[in-house]
């Protein structure tokens, strides 16, 4: 029982801390009807919805068929690795970062191990990660920070997606860089007779809890993949105000209930619940003057570059409640809460998913993964933070 506990603590860390901090901001600010005010309903909803149609298509293994039939094509090293990033790199624009990492992660250690490639897992883990983390940043729903930040600045879908498309344009061309520069065309030990069937059948076998494709049937995801692309529709035009929220996960939960209903009880919870408490906590120490006055001023000084550095100590999420509480910068603050996605191992919770994977299979590669995933990050940051210092010269 209390190794159960102890591993439940480990897990939902963020939102132990969280909860910590609601109650005890409680003391500070007593309960009163302000309350009410604190919690951006608009997101935990429009959150909680996207959530439930992804996990759905995760069960139908809609993003593994896709993996697969295209991993099939790839005849180099190089081409492989590229398809690899590829996936996620694109998934996580619309499916979130940690699902795309969550889905393609354990999926290329299988492959990876299939091409004679082990020696290369924790470099290429590593690009994928990165991948993800700059594909995410681009638009509005590919992080929950960024659906946050989005619905909290009122700016328009294209225009937050135009704040980070340089920044992911650059780092796609970097990833090709590297990839070209590292792995050559030599061609793929033991591909020469895999196809994308044989690719499926070998390596995504629903076993573990990566991998819940508990209802996947044969051939493009059945009819259930079809019915979550109209549901995924519904949650966009929730995003953009379309549809009304309610109404969004409404239909959303209902369908879902005729579709899979252990859908719903998959989804993690604990990410909105983790957003509620900080709200709580922010709304609280809002409250307190000396200590908005502080915390604005301090904020407002350089928001690129110490959402940046707050990242690398407490990830993005948080920092991204934290810091919007005091700022209503948000161009620096989108920029600063993206990027500080990379860097240190916690700068994005969802580069956890990674390492876990990694290490699950090897487990004398904890340093290895740590220092190649540490190395590159950095790389990358620096390049990304010399390039906002261009675009955005007063921010950092």
């Amino acid at each position: 029982m209390r190794r159960r506990i102890a591993d439940w603590f480990k897990e939902e860390t963020v939102f132990v801390i969280a909860f910590v901090l609601a109650v005890a901001s409680c003391f500070i600010v007593h309960p009163d009807a302000e309350y009410g005010t604190y919690i951006h309903m608009n997101t935990i909803v429009q959150l909680v919805a996207l959530m439930i149609v992804v996990c759905g298509w995760q069960r139908v293994g809609l993003f593994h068929i896709i993996g697969s039939k295209l991993l099939g094509r790839s005849r180099t090293e190089r081409g492989l690795v590229l398809t690899l990033i590829s996936l996620t790199f694109f998934s996580a624009m619309f499916i979130t970062n940690d699902v795309a990492l969550v889905t393609f992660v354990p999926f290329a250690i299988s492959v990876l191990a299939m091409a004679k490639m082990r020696q290369y897992t924790c470099f290429v883990v590593t690009l994928m990660t990165i991948g993800a983390n700059v594909g995410s940043m681009l638009t509005p729903i590919g992080n929950a920070h960024n659906l946050y930040l989005h619905q909290i600045s009122g700016l328009p879908t294209m225009e937050v997606i135009g704040i980070m498309a340089p920044y992911s344009l650059a780092a796609a061309v970097l990833l090709t860089v590297v990839v070209c520069v590292v792995f050559g065309n030599r061609k793929l030990k033991n591909f020469d007779d895999v196809d994308s069937d044989d690719i499926e059948r070998s390596v995504l076998a629903p076993s573990t809890d990566m991998q819940p494709d508990e209802v996947r049937t044969m051939g493009f995801g059945g009819w259930r993949m079809w019915a979550y692309g109209v549901l995924f529709v519904v949650c966009l035009l929730g995003v953009d105000d379309i549809v009304d929220k309610w109404v969004m996960l409404a239909l959303v939960v209902v369908a879902m209930i005729f579709c899979d209903r252990r859908a719903l009880l998959a989804v993690d919870y604990f990410l909105p619940l983790t957003f509620m408490a900080f709200f709580v906590f922010i709304g609280n120490m809002r409250r307190v003057p000396e200590f908005y006055t502080i915390a604005a001023s301090f904020v407002g000084s350089h928001p690129i570059g110490l959402a940046v550095g707050f990242s690398q100590l407490i990830s993005n999420v948080p920092t991204t409640l934290l810091l919007s509480g005091f700022s209503d910068a948000w161009r620096p603050l989108i920029i600063g809460t993206n990027l500080g996605g990379m860097g240190t191992l916690i700068a994005s919770m969802a580069s956890l998913v990674s390492y876990k994977s990694v290490t699950r299979t090897y487990k004398r590669e904890k340093g290895k993964y740590l220092l190649v995933y540490t190395g590159v990050n950095v790389l990358f940051l620096i390049v990304l933070l010399t390039l906002a210092a261009i675009i955005e010269p007063t921010g950092i």
